[in-house]
Parts: C-alpha cells; structure tokens; sequence
C-alpha cells in the first residue's frame, strides 16, 4: 500500500470518528441548551412584567406583515422574533436588533396594554466590555422604563419622541437598543 494511500485511510477514519463524535455531543446537549434558553426566555419575561403570574403569558404568532412594514418604516436592521399576550395587561415582545457594534442585541420589550413600557430585559448580547456591555446595566436600561411614547431616540441624534443618553463611548450600541426597543413598540401600535 503506498504512503499517500495509508495517510488517506488514515485522515478518513479520523475524520469518521471526529464526526461521530460531534453528533453524539450534539444529541446529548441539544436538550438541555433548548431547556436553558427556554427558562432564560421565561425569566426575561418575567422581569418586563414582574406582576403576572407566569402563567398568564400566552405566546401568539407574529404577524409577518405588520412587523416587517414596522422595520421598513423605522429604516432599522431589526426583527421581530416573539410576541407573548400577557392577560389583559399587555404584550411581551421580543425583537433583535442586527445593527450593534458587537452583532446582534436581542431585548424582550414589556409593553402594558396604555403603550407604557413596562420593561426591558437584555436576552443577547455581546458588546464591548467596559463600553457597549454597559447597556446590561439599569441605568441605562432603565430609561426606557415607565415611559409612553411614539418611540425612543438617542439624545445626541436628535428626532422625535423621548430621548434617551447614550453610553459614553457605545453610541452605536445605544442605538442598536434604542432601535430593538422602537421596533416593539412599533409593532404593538401597529398589531393591537
């Protein structure tokens, strides 16, 4: 047998094992990953709606047409990811927004049934330590908390509706928050 033959059976069995391997990693950890996200879910939207009993949250189907006009309108790299009905209080809406200097930020938006927001609870994100991380913070979430209006806007832009403090040095993860934070309000006048 040649050495170019050998070191091929050889690379092919390897190769054969490693794939095994893998599937067999992913079969035993899909589970679980799916169960943590599913509970990281559940506790945002506990956390924008800290009243309702878990059990009042009704997950509804995202209507496709609605939040895509809402994202052309707003002109953001956004979607519209979940839509839960909690009660007769209001609606949980989960929205990432594509535009953050790290990727993606994903926010779960808790907007009562008035148009005020309840809150806003980060699911993903990976900016800048020490510069964009900072919106994981209250004081800058927090802005967006207890107030009703048409949307938000970054204070140092300018444009309509409430204003909101960009972190110093993150200007462009502000936005991309302020914009997740916008397209679910957005998609709530439009939809309910």
């Amino acid at each position: 047998m040649s050495k170019t033959m050998k070191n091929t059976m050889v690379l092919t069995i390897i190769t054969l094992i490693a794939g095994l391997a893998l599937g067999l990693v992913y079969e035993i950890t899909k589970d679980p990953i799916a169960q943590a996200q599913d509970a990281a879910k559940k506790e945002a939207w506990q956390a924008v709606f800290p009243e309702a009993d878990l059990n009042s949250f009704e997950q509804i189907d995202v209507d496709t047409k609605v939040a895509d006009e809402v994202i052309k309108t707003l002109g953001i790299g956004a979607t519209i990811d979940e839509v839960c009905k909690v009660g007769e209080d209001g609606y949980v809406i989960t929205t990432t927004d594509k535009e953050g200097y790290g990727g993606d930020i994903q926010v779960t938006v808790g907007i009562k049934a008035d148009g005020t927001v309840n809150g806003v609870s980060i699911l993903s994100i990976s900016e800048t330590a020490g510069l964009g991380m900072r919106a994981t913070e209250p004081a800058f979430y927090g802005q967006y908390q207890g107030k009703q209006t048409e949307k938000f806007y970054v204070s140092k832009d300018g444009g309509d509706g409430e204003p909101i403090d960009a972190l110093s040095g993150a200007t462009i993860t502000s936005r991309a928050m302020t914009g997740a934070v916008n397209a679910a309000l957005g998609y709530f006048q439009n939809a309910f």
